[in-house]
């Protein structure tokens, strides 16, 4: 059976110039034979103790700010498993790792199938060009990177960032799904859609 497992990993995320000490939730979804993590933020080890024995599918990127890539490689070379990250934030990626490609690429509602259940993928673009969310109907659960999070839309005051286009991805990508639905973010606490909705309309206040 189909279940979510986690871990915290610290470390750095640097963009335009600036660095600052960051805590990544990493998540692993499958069962007790095979799993994708997504995100690979600081410590290989750190994801490793969390996979076990079982086979990695793929390796799930929900953007490419190097706090959720730094160590996708090193992870794809210890597991065998495959990058897969949606075009759209190569230029991102390419900051952090200039001389090594992601493995293949995600797109809108594509269906990726991993130990009895499947995740969904939603292009969320806002925080990043090629944010991406992964959702499990089976498993009431959202994977929102740096897109949603506990009290809000992800920061978009970087480069290759829009706060009128986060706010849209999430109206329309994510506070339709069942209110009940799991909120699992790439930092902080995990909320749900429910939670989160009745705060839309001041979001939208705010876009200039």
């Amino acid at each position: 059976m189909a279940h979510i497992d986690h871990t915290v990993t610290v470390g750095t995320f640097s963009l335009d110039g600036e660095t600052f000490d960051v805590d990544n939730n990493v998540w692993v979804v499958g069962d007790d034979l095979e799993c994708v993590v997504i995100d690979a933020p600081h410590n290989v080890e750190a994801i490793l103790d969390v996979i076990g024995t079982r086979e990695v599918k793929a390796i799930l990127v929900t953007h490419a700010h190097d706090d959720h890539v730094r160590v996708a490689p090193e992870l794809s070379r210890a597991t065998g498993a495959p990058i897969l990250m949606h075009p759209d934030d190569l230029v991102l990626w390419q900051q952090t790792h200039p001389d090594i490609a992601p493995d293949g690429e995600l797109s809108d509602k594509q269906i990726i199938a991993v130990g009895g259940t499947e995740l969904h993928v939603l292009h969320t673009p806002g925080h990043a060009p090629g944010s991406v969310c992964f959702y499990s109907p089976d498993l009431g659960a959202v994977f929102t990177g740096d897109t949603l999070f506990h009290g809000g839309p992800g920061a978009t005051g970087r480069s290759f960032s829009d706060f009128g286009t986060i706010v849209e991805s999430i109206a329309d990508r994510l506070l339709t799904l069942p209110p009940e639905t799991l909120v699992h973010t790439g930092h902080g606490e995990s909320t749900t859609i429910g939670a989160e909705l009745p705060q839309l309309e001041e979001w939208r206040a705010r876009i200039g």
